[in-house]
């Protein structure tokens, strides 16, 4: 099992390094730097003056020759200074990623909550009016738009009945812990709803495939209860292709938030980072992509020592 991780690990931090390179690359090929947005926002910048930055800032270098620079700055702890925020790039990332990781956490546990028993509810009455009516549900929620379902929550919620703040991530000097609920309700719900519909369907098609299974059959024939054999044999087996999707979601979440951020005005990364992608801030733009990446390979890792503890007959060595 160490062995195993220790490999994973070490593909992990490859594809890491490949992915900075493109997104780095991708990066450099937008229209426009930061100096020369400097210098259209002061007429006083003679070309001389614009030159002068790009040779310090390495920014008339070819942007292989820029990767690697930066490739070593990060590797010695230096993520770089942010134009946008004018602190270094560590200093800015450190709240916005503490609130897009406490709507994250809120909004997916909200979604499994409901999704899970859900999909086992379907799967046991497979062709049935529950399991039509769940599948209903689920499909109403994939096919909504979550930019338009945080539209309707806030000219519901926040507009119509004044219930819950539309924006904002707490009140104006500060509300203690419940502030902060009331303004995480709103942008929670709308990502729990459009996952909602994800995984419940595959939570029913996992339980309906092991529920075939000639074990299962066995289990029963031996005199086991329903409940016995759901939750203490075909959950266990039914949670692991859930596990490896719930893996590959979260970064897919993490980067899916930009939507959800800007729409609640949510001081998170999603919105960091399209702010730093618009303002041609690279180093920020590269620190945020690169979470988000991470989050998606440790995501992969947690995903395989979950399946040995679902089911132990997966080797992992």
């Amino acid at each position: 099992m160490l062995r195993h991780l220790a490999i994973r690990l070490a593909q992990s931090v490859l594809i890491l390094l490949i992915m900075s390179f493109l997104v780095y690359g991708l990066i450099s090929l937008m229209p426009g730097d930061p100096v020369s947005l400097m210098a259209a926002g002061s007429p006083t910048m003679t070309p001389e003056d614009v030159a002068r930055l790009k040779a310090l800032y390495g920014i008339d270098r070819p942007w292989t020759l820029r990767y690697g620079h930066w490739l070593g700055t990060v590797l010695s702890g230096d993520l770089g200074y942010s134009r946008l925020s004018a602190r270094s790039v560590a200093g800015t990332l450190v709240q916005p990623l503490a609130n897009s990781l406490a709507l994250m956490a809120c909004s997916l546990s909200l979604a499994l909550l409901v999704a899970l028993p859900a999909g086992v509810a379907a799967a046991l009455r497979r062709g049935r009016m529950l399991d039509h009516l769940l599948n209903l549900a689920a499909f109403a929620a994939i096919s909504l738009p979550v930019f338009w379902l945080g539209l309707v929550a806030i000219i519901v919620f926040a507009v119509g009945l004044a219930w819950l703040p539309a924006s904002g991530v707490e009140s104006a000097g500060g509300g203690g812990g419940l502030d902060r609920l009331r303004h995480l309700a709103l942008p929670v719900l709308a990502l729990a709803v459009a996952g909602f519909g994800h995984y419940m369907r595959y939570m029913r098609a996992a339980m309906i495939g092991v529920l075939r299974q000639d074990w299962i059959r066995t289990a029963r024939a031996k005199g086991l209860s329903w409940p016995q054999v759901v939750l203490r044999h075909a959950l266990r087996s039914a949670m692991i292709p859930v596990v490896t999707i719930l893996a590959l979601d979260l970064g897919t979440l993490f980067s899916g938030i930009v939507v959800t951020e800007t729409v609640f005005a949510y001081p998170g990364m999603g919105k960091l980072i399209y702010d730093a992608v618009m303002g041609n801030d690279y180093n920020l733009a590269l620190a945020g992509l690169m979470l988000a990446t991470g989050l998606t390979l440790a995501g992969s890792l947690l995903a395989d020592c979950a399946y040995g503890l679902l089911d132990p007959r997966i080797d992992n060595r």
